[in-house]
């Protein structure tokens, strides 16, 4: 059965506690769990705390894991970053495993300059590929890939990119950005879900308009031909809302944010049964 959950940064800036709590008021299932949210990731990764609230919701249980990124790129040019970015990914592994996470995404890196990727940017990301490799050897967690907007210097941001690495790393599973897919086309989305649909472990939510991503589904009749083209895919993982709150013209109260995930969540349902 499909489980709808929410990114924890949707709630940046609330205390883990009160974003536990408006995730559950909004009748969401679950909630993925950034490492980078601020009232985590300014105090000193408090993990008691974070157990705290997962015992104080255990429908929630299993969340998912968002590996680090903001700053980071496990395939920069600048070997402290990309060593920074290998070791916070590491440490998200860890803790997915601490709290018996079901998912890890993570994101593949980019080429740092906005050049097509080469061979030594690919040598990077199979020296990312080496540690998740090890880091899921051994744990029940999955570790999950996710697809990027199509940009000059990304990888993995189509279909067959990501075909090619599930084919020959059978122990890696992938997260679907609806949004990033959709920034070029719904067709694009459809290919993810046609070529990739076996392999899919998680979804993360949201469309993409106007040059903008990580919108609001919000009774689109393109995000409804997504959601529907899960259902007939069967897919019965978790699907993610993934919601920019900077793209409103204001910033949304606590109770904003419950009634906006509560409306999506009403669409969802009414799309995949």
């Amino acid at each position: 059965m499909v489980r709808i959950a929410v990114s924890s940064m949707f709630f940046h800036e609330y205390p883990l506690d009160e974003a536990f709590d408006a995730v559950e008021d909004s009748g969401l299932d679950s909630l993925e769990f950034w490492v980078e949210t601020p009232s985590f990731w300014l105090n000193g990764h408090p993990v008691p705390v974070l157990q705290a609230c997962l015992g104080d919701h255990p429908d929630f249980s299993p969340v998912n894991i968002h590996t680090p990124i903001l700053d980071l790129n496990p395939c920069s040019v600048n070997p402290r970053v990309a060593q920074a970015t290998l070791a916070y990914a590491a440490e998200a592994i860890q803790l997915a495993d601490r709290i018996g996470a079901g998912v890890v995404t993570v994101h593949p890196g980019r080429r740092t300059a906005k050049r097509p990727p080469s061979a030594p940017d690919y040598a990077r990301f199979e020296h990312f590929l080496d540690l998740l490799r090890a880091g899921a050897s051994g744990r029940r967690v999955k570790i999950s890939m996710e697809n990027m907007e199509r940009a000059v210097n990304s990888l993995l941001s189509r279909p067959e990119e990501m075909r090619e690495l599930l084919d020959r790393e059978a122990w890696l599973s992938f997260t679907l950005d609806t949004s990033h897919a959709m920034a070029h086309s719904v067709g694009e989305v459809a290919g993810f879900i046609d070529l990739c649909g076996d392999r899919i472990a998680n979804i993360h939510l949201s469309r993409s308009e106007d040059g903008k991503t990580h919108l609001p589904l919000d009774g689109s009749p393109r995000a409804r031909a997504v959601l529907q083209a899960l259902r007939e895919a069967g897919y019965e993982g978790t699907l993610t809302l993934e919601i920019e709150d900077r793209n409103f013209d204001h910033d949304l109260s606590l109770e904003e944010k419950v009634g906006l995930l509560a409306r999506e969540a009403e669409f969802i349902r009414a799309q995949i049964g």
